[in-house]
């Protein structure tokens, strides 16, 4: 038999070797979807939510769905302008997600108390009543949207922000309305209105904008806010408990505002120090 290369022999079955396939060019990942769109839906099942609780409000207070409904509807345009501002490029899931659609639905608590605020809303005792209860389910529910995250791993930075953004907002309104109510002095505004008064001295000093690691302190005394808030706009409390109850809660607040100041400060002259270390 001769020797060679037995492909190439004439006369013989010649074997083909299978061709190697092509290499194919590396597909393009897709764009991610555009979230606008699932995010809009959600907002509008939200307004829709909103929008049924200040009907509800204005029929169980006897304020009227004519006040507070177009005062609730400016407040959620408002928010809905706000989310979509800030909205990052990718969220974790359809649409707004499970965490941040809790928040929202909590928005649609808060909102129409704060459409309270305006004088035409009369402050009766139903619509004290309403807005204590109101105001405890949306407090209650606070910390349902970051277990939620955590859970199902949907934690965002948009998230976070948005919830302590309508927390903040909520003391605001209450301490306003307690003022309003005639049961406490003008002073209680302070409760509210210090968180902002905080962000805006870390416009004038940088060293306040740093970020402050977890407290339990910190959110105690938020809690304690809240309660102490709730207490004081109660229609059956008498105007002396309502006034210690938010001042001793506004004496914690400037305590933990003062040791997150001073933490700052510290953090910001160490961080200085290392950098101008050679």
């Amino acid at each position: 038999m001769a020797a060679g290369n037995p492909l190439a022999a004439p006369g013989r079955l010649q074997l083909r070797m299978p061709m190697r396939p092509a290499l194919e060019s590396p597909t393009p990942s897709s764009p991610s979807p555009d979230p606008i769109p699932a995010v809009a839906a959600d907002l509008l099942v939200g307004g829709g939510l909103t929008l049924g609780v200040a009907w509800i409000a204005g029929a169980v207070t006897g304020a009227g769905a004519g006040v507070l409904l177009p005062l609730t509807a400016g407040l959620y345009l408002g928010l809905a302008g706000l989310i979509l501002r800030g909205l990052p490029d990718r969220l974790p899931g359809r649409g707004l997600g499970p965490p941040n659609r809790i928040t929202l639905a909590r928005a649609a608590l808060v909102l129409p108390v704060a459409a309270f605020l305006v004088p035409a809303a009369s402050l009766n005792t139903a619509s004290l009543w309403w807005i204590v209860g109101a105001s405890t389910l949306a407090l209650t529910l606070d910390g349902l949207d970051g277990r939620v995250a955590r859970k199902t791993g949907a934690s965002t930075s948009f998230g976070a922000r948005f919830d302590m953004e309508l927390d903040a907002f909520l003391l605001l309104v209450l301490s306003v309305l307690v003022w309003q109510s005639g049961q406490v002095g003008p002073w209680v505004i302070l409760i509210g209105a210090l968180r902002y008064l905080f962000v805006v001295a870390g416009r004038l000093w940088p060293v306040l904008r740093g970020d402050l690691p977890e407290s339990f302190r910190r959110k105690t005394v938020c809690v304690v806010q809240g309660v102490a808030l709730l207490v004081a706009l109660g229609p059956i409390i008498p105007g002396w408990l309502a006034g210690l109850s938010a001042g001793v809660a506004l004496v914690l607040l400037v305590y933990s505002f003062g040791v997150d100041t001073i933490w700052l400060v510290r953090e910001g002259r160490r961080t200085r120090g290392r950098i101008s270390d050679p």
